[in-house]
């Protein structure tokens, strides 16, 4: 004890001696084994490596498929049979497999975290890539829903060896005992389990039957609940059918069965490489991009998890799969795919056959593509913003909307020398029906992905110009007001500029079409970049005042544009009271604003209520020339 303290005591720079010496006795100190408290580990296994209780027949069907496995690896006509008898609360699982010696008992069954695949007790190192169970965990598992588990085995491998017994109860005790031949005549395996309280629903027939088809029904063996068959195979991809139309109809069946919707179509993933077989299902309607898919993925034949969302390229979300592999790792809990180099591969090459059936739609089915396209849009553009082959083959497919109605790129650019565009949904809004009016050609890039493929159609069609719109873009495509008459209106426009002043606004005369439109309301993002700093600029104390105002930029202001070929600018035009004027600006101000669709700041609120407001009063209280409404009704009194 000395020696130790000194030991763990002494500096840095204790020498070569020392260290040499106390390394010696602490390999000479005795090795202690491991407790391990199996309730503790049953409640781990419970509450956070599995997600359900119900992976407790995943693990039986697992352990019976791999001994039967092992067996036919030394004997290929060896019965391949599974069967499991549920009653009251108890479940019997009895195959044909391997078996175990008493030896076999005592390594595998007892000892927490060995694996005879991995260890090799079956004597099959060249079988190990048809196991479906890699980590050891076997039997354990089951305690999750069973007090005790009763395991009776006869060896193939040893046919003189009697029956072994080994039962454990969930406290970590177990018992080994050999029996007579009569309790076990063939080789092979039976396991027994006995419900925990309040887990006896899970060894019930029925949830047993659900759980053994939702897990085995592709497993390659006979598998049987009481008279009841598991196993359906070939699976619905590889059976044969009369003609296309039927196989259509029943892979629809089968997507129906496992998702509960009837697929708009159905793409075949065929990667002999990877040992990947199964189908994509198109989902009928839209869904979110960030809606996270469920894919279902069976290990040789054994249902892994439904839930595998990393199977597919992010893009691809608008459709979900079922495959079977033999190449692809799961995790510990075997109820995900364990992300390595090999996974990743896996989901290029499914992207690439997702890819290929949209390119073989574009080149021989269009209507087809069309009604996909109706739908899922929002997957092929996300997938055409990386893809320059895909953008430039959906092209002539993909829908946007522009001011010549819905189009699609290839068509708007043959129209347009052009491609205008705008960064979002309030700023096509803004300058849609003028552009319209004034032959300019307007993509709404505001929507997802559109602003990104807009800017690289130059990429994929040369000789395309492309420029986002802004203020000054569209204001120098209106007519010029004689300067006459502009100067006949100085008065008028002084007024109007003075009040839309201390909102960031400038006020300009133009004549455009349609005439209806009294006045356009246009800013950018620089403009409104600009009008949020002064805003925060004279909310701040003296100190961020000062900060935020080294940061004023030269954009150009907001600006209220008034159509002179409007009449009704006209009319407030030639008003003899500047205040009417005024308030009348005011108000063409507040509507520009809701024609564009713009969300309101405090400020504009408040100026559209005073706006309403004063024209009611001059309204309902007509004014004497030169004279305010409140004049003139002191006038009255």
């Amino acid at each position: 004890m000395t020696s130790e303290t000194s030991a763990n005591s002494a500096s840095p720079e204790h020498s070569e001696s020392e260290e040499s010496e106390n390394s010696g006795s602490l390999s000479d100190r005795s090795p202690h084994t491991f407790q391990v408290d199996l309730r503790g580990l049953v409640d781990l296994l419970s509450h956070h490596l599995y997600s359900s209780p119900r992976v407790y027949l995943r693990e039986l069907l697992q352990n019976a498929v791999d001994a039967i496995t092992a067996r036919r690896a030394e004997q290929p006509d060896a019965p391949a049979l599974v069967r499991l008898h549920a009653d009251g609360g108890r479940l019997r699982v009895e195959d044909s497999g391997i078996g175990l010696t008493e030896t076999d008992v005592h390594s595998l069954l007892a000892t927490i975290g060995r694996s005879s695949k991995r260890d090799g007790a079956a004597g099959l190192a060249s079988a190990r890539a048809e196991f479906l169970g890699q980590f050891g965990i076997g039997l354990l598992a089951c305690f999750v829903v069973a007090a005790e588990i009763r395991v009776v085995s006869r060896s193939a491998r040893t046919p003189g060896s009697p029956p072994v017994e080994w039962r454990a109860r969930d406290d970590g005790s177990y018992t080994v005992r050999t029996l007579p031949d009569s309790a076990r005549p063939e080789p092979g395996t039976t396991v027994h389990l006995t419900a925990r309280p309040g887990s006896a629903d899970w060894l019930t027939e029925e949830r047993v039957l659900s759980l053994a088809r939702d897990f085995g029904s592709l497993l390659p063996y006979d598998v049987r609940v009481g008279g009841a068959a598991v196993t359906d195979l070939p699976a619905p991809w590889d059976r044969p059918y009369p003609t296309p139309a039927a196989r259509r109809v029943a892979l629809a069946r089968h997507c129906h069965e496992q998702f509960g919707f009837s697929p708009l179509d159905t793409i075949d993933l065929d990667l002999p490489l990877a040992g990947i077989r199964g189908v994509a299902y198109v989902l009928p309607s839209a869904v979110s991009p960030a809606q996270r898919a469920g894919h279902r993925v069976h290990l040789k034949g054994m249902l892994l998890t439904d839930r595998a969302d990393e199977l597919l390229p992010d893009w691809a979300f608008f459709v979900r799969c079922v495959i079977d592999t033999d190449s692809l790792r799961p995790t510990a809990s075997r109820e995900a795919l364990y992300a390595d180099e090999t996974l990743a591969a896996v989901r290029e090459a499914l992207g690439d056959r997702i890819r290929d059936w949209l390119t073989g739609l574009a080149a021989g089915d269009p209507e087809r593509l069309a009604e996909f396209l109706t739908v899922h849009h929002l997957g092929v553009k996300s997938l055409a913003r990386h893809d320059s082959a895909m953008l430039r083959t959906m092209l002539p497919w993909l829908p946007f909307e522009t001011t010549d109605g819905r189009l699609s790129l290839e068509e708007f650019a043959r129209r347009h020398p052009v491609v205008h565009f705008t960064r979002t949904v309030e700023e096509y809004r803004q300058v849609a029906p003028i552009a319209s009016a004034q032959g300019i050609g307007v993509v709404n890039g505001g929507y997802t992905y559109d602003t990104e493929l807009v800017e690289r159609l130059p990429s994929v069609r040369p000789g395309t110009a492309v420029a986002e719109l802004d203020a000054d873009t569209v204001t120098a495509h209106l007519d010029s007001v004689d300067p006459a008459q502009e100067l006949a209106l100085g008065a008028f426009l002084a007024a109007a500029r003075a009040r839309l002043d201390p909102l960031g606004c400038d006020v300009a005369l133009r004549s455009f079409h349609p005439l209806t439109v009294p006045a356009l309301h246009l800013d950018d993002r620089a403009a409104r970049h600009e009008q949020a700093r002064a805003e925060a600029e004279g909310q701040a104390d003296d100190l961020w005042a000062g900060i935020l105002g080294s940061l004023r930029g030269s954009a150009p202001r907001a600006r209220l544009v008034l159509n002179h070929l409007n009449p009704l600018i006209r009319r407030i035009g030639s008003l003899d009271s500047p205040e009417l004027a005024a308030t009348a600006t005011e108000a063409l101000y507040g509507q520009a604003l809701l024609m564009a669709q713009r969300p309101l700041r405090p400020a504009d609120s408040a100026l559209l209520n005073r706006a309403f407001a004063g024209l009611l009063e001059w309204a309902t209280h007509p004014a004497v020339p030169g004279h305010s409404p409140a004049e003139s009704q002191e006038d009255g009194r």
